[in-house]
């Protein structure tokens, strides 16, 4: 067993101990070399003898190593010490998420931050094939001063090529993982975005959302069923756009949550994308294609020649029309300019209904002209 004031390989120096998971323990450490803070994890002596938790555990230190990303707590070096094998991680003296949340509420704009980062990080994971499986206030920690949030601690993360899960096995913190891993479901990228909904609402509420962890069977069964008090109902200040997303993160039904990390950190940055009424129980849907209207097929000379034909024949007939009936019997109705809309009129209102004009007969073309002479239009020539 590894003991403070210890120097591992004659170079990193065994401090404090910063924190404690569930293979091993994270002390505070110093770099001799570099002289530089670091952050040393160790596995616990206990497991020392089990060739597939050291096997994961040296796995822990070449996945985090490849995941180069701001928002990533960095591993400087790993190796083993006295049969121990231990990895050199950044040193963040900021504390986690977790203590933030010991002292109450975190400030929206904060868990704004975390959150960001926190999505930023999974889709630099997921996009590596590497699932984390563990994410929980404990390992997302901050920086001095508290401008950025990192993620931490993949332990028990899930990489490609490197099934070190047995099947029907499930790794995690139950309070964090979703109804379905709960039931054994295999493990996706969809369970990490669900568990930082499940972190969001712990930040801005300050206490879990199923409740604690000191009955795990309540607990169990509370994740099962989605049971936990609204978000707003407890923190009726925070904006409901945030609100709403981190609700549908955490949704009991798998098909309305977020796909995706990406997906969630657009909903974060873009509240504009859907109305608000939808966020927490549709999908965000693509704006539908609709294709433009063909061009008009350009008219052929001779059909031009046929439109424009009856547009002259249909003139005179108008006119003629017009001239026989004559000009309306009913006034003419003044445009009014105002906006709003009259009542409609009752029956005494109404005009009287009236006649309409008498129409004259026109002259018949095969018996006269109107004078008692024949007319001999149409006929040909007299012989």
């Amino acid at each position: 067993m590894v003991q403070s004031a210890e120097v591992l390989v004659d170079r990193y120096e065994v401090r404090g101990l910063l924190g404690r998971g569930g293979m091993g323990d994270v002390r505070d450490g110093w770099d001799r070399q570099l002289n530089r803070p670091v952050a040393i994890k160790l596995l616990h002596p206990q497991y020392s003898h089990r060739p597939d938790l050291r096997a994961r555990f040296r796995a822990e230190a070449a996945v985090v190593a490849r995941l180069n990303h701001p928002n990533i707590v960095a591993v400087y070096d790993s190796g083993e010490h006295d049969g121990v094998p231990f990895i050199v991680m950044e040193r963040l003296p900021g504390g986690t998420l977790a203590d933030e949340i010991d002292l109450g509420p975190v400030a929206e704009s904060r868990v704004r931050m975390m959150l960001v980062g926190t999505l930023a990080a999974l889709a630099v994971a997921h996009a590596n094939g590497v699932l984390h499986r563990d994410i929980k206030p404990g390992n997302i920690l901050h920086t001095f001063g508290g401008d950025a949030y990192k993620v931490g601690d993949f332990g028990i993360a899930k990489t490609p090529g490197g099934a070190l899960t047995a099947t029907g096995q499930v790794f995690g913190t139950i309070a964090y993982l979703s109804p379905e891993r709960l039931c054994g479901a295999q493990a996706s990228a969809a369970d990490d975005v669900y568990a930082v909904g499940v972190v969001g609402y712990e930040a801005l509420t300050g206490r879990r959302a199923f409740g604690p962890d000191d009955n795990i069977g309540a607990l169990t069964h509370a994740v099962l069923r989605g049971d936990r008090v609204p978000l707003q109902a407890v923190r009726p200040d925070v904006d409901p756009w945030l609100a709403g997303v981190v609700e549908r993160a955490m949704a009991r039904d798998p098909g309305q949550r977020f796909g995706s990390a990406e997906a969630m950190a657009a909903a974060l940055a873009s509240p504009a994308l859907r109305p608000m009424t939808k966020v927490l129980n549709e999908p965000i849907i693509p704006p539908t294609f609709v294709p433009p209207l063909p061009p008009p097929r350009s008219m052929s000379r001779r059909k031009r020649m046929w439109a424009a034909a009856a547009v002259v024949v249909a003139v005179p007939v108008t006119a003629l029309a017009f001239a026989l009936d004559g000009p309306s019997s009913q006034p003419a109705v003044p445009i009014s300019t105002s906006t709003s809309v009259p009542p409609p009129a009752t029956s005494s209102q109404l005009p009287p209904p009236t006649t309409s004009p008498v129409e004259r007969p026109l002259p018949d073309e095969s018996h006269g002209n109107g004078n008692g002479k024949k007319d001999n239009k149409g006929k040909g020539p007299k012989r």
